[in-house]
């Protein structure tokens, strides 16, 4: 019911793949006879990802699993044999264990049928110490900014190998970690008691997985804080190299169930908290819901050094992905701008002599 609301909605883009919870560029035809095609997918319930990212410079589609279920391997060889060109395909898969088995599995049948496809599988998540876990970090928000980077340079013409390699730099260099107030229920499950109304939990999975600690609840700028302490040493940029640029993309991801003005409060943290304590200018901020956890209460922070200059120009490409956030360009360092209210008027004086008392004027 959902793939067909989300046809429905975009209708003038998107398509569904007769069978299949595959949905494709409307154009898809053309689009993979001049360019790289990317696929992307998952579980569902983590909306606007990753249909909501089908267009023109991001995805060429996205194949869609049941709730927390990757998609089977049957459903990612129909979207790759509909999808792919002779430019070749590229599949952008969260790392999960079940992701990583159907979509691989599915690119092997694929490449032995004839088709061109690589796989870039994106680890961001810093809840899990670097090499621990079964697979390593698990796939999370910092996934979209993969879509619009190798996105835009599928859409710039490049071959498969230079857009897999845009994927994998940010892939390898996008990190990110989140808060929750809440667990997420899915749909027919009973509500999960993991998070009583006075705790909170960092690094909380977008599937429900345990996090790294759980605290009572916290302001904005002491979460934002241990949050980026986190994340800040996990970046390439952290070695003190001067010729390393301090540029940053600062994306705050809604979870779920977070109001719109609580992500500005966070945003506005963690931009001042990047710049004061780490030096880091966040020159690109996205603020807004790219990769949820159903109705979770919570936030992500994903950090994506801008050491090259073209990187930035690939978030800044135009994309009509319905989903897409405006990338904001900070000015000034991210410090606030303010403008002098004017100045008000003294009141007229009376028509009779000035200073007289007599009330002239009055109405």
């Amino acid at each position: 019911e959902m793939v067909k609301g989300v046809c429905l909605v975009h209708s003038s883009t998107l398509i569904q793949l007769e069978g299949f919870n595959v949905l494709l560029y409307r154009n898809i035809e053309t689009l993979k006879q001049s360019q790289v095609t990317l696929l992307s997918g998952g579980g569902s319930g983590h909306e606007p990802a990753h249909a909501g990212f089908i267009g023109d410079g991001m995805l060429s589609g996205a194949i869609l699993g049941g709730v927390f279920a990757s998609p089977s391997i049957s459903s990612i060889l129909a979207a790759i044999r509909a999808a792919c060109g002779p430019s070749g395909l590229l599949l952008i898969v969260k790392n999960y264990t079940g992701d990583r088995i159907n979509f691989g599995q599915a690119a092997l049948l694929a490449q032995a049928e004839g088709f061109k496809v690589e796989m870039c599988v994106v680890a961001d998540d810093c809840a899990l110490a670097e090499g621990k876990g079964i697979t390593g970090g698990r796939g999370v928000a910092g996934t979209v900014l993969v879509h619009k980077a190798a996105g835009a340079a599928a859409a710039s013409g490049l071959p498969l190998a230079e857009v897999l390699a845009a994927a994998v730099g940010v892939a390898e260099s996008v990190k990110t970690l989140g808060v929750a107030m809440t667990t997420c229920t899915v749909p027919g499950t009973a509500p999960s008691g993991r998070l009583d109304d006075k705790t909170i939990e960092i690094g909380l999975g977008i599937h429900g997985e345990p996090g790294m600690a759980q605290s009572a609840w916290k302001p904005s700028k002491q979460l934002v804080s241990e949050m980026l302490t986190v994340i800040v040493p996990r970046l390439p940029t952290a070695a003190p190299l001067p010729t390393v640029s301090k540029k940053v993309c600062l994306l705050v991801n809604n979870l779920g169930g977070t109001p719109a003005m609580e992500l500005y409060v966070v945003a506005q943290d963690a931009a001042a908290q990047l710049r004061d304590d780490f030096g880091l200018e966040a020159s690109r901020v996205i603020v807004g819901p790219v990769m949820t956890a159903l109705e979770m209460q919570g936030v992500s922070l994903s950090v994506l050094p801008l050491d090259d200059p073209l990187l930035a120009a690939r978030l800044d490409a135009h994309t009509n992905a319905p989903a897409w956030p405006t990338v904001a360009h900070l000015q000034s360092g991210g410090a606030v701008q303010t403008v002098k209210p004017a100045a008000v008027p003294p009141p007229e004086a009376s028509a009779g002599s000035a200073g007289a008392g007599s009330g002239a004027g009055l109405s």
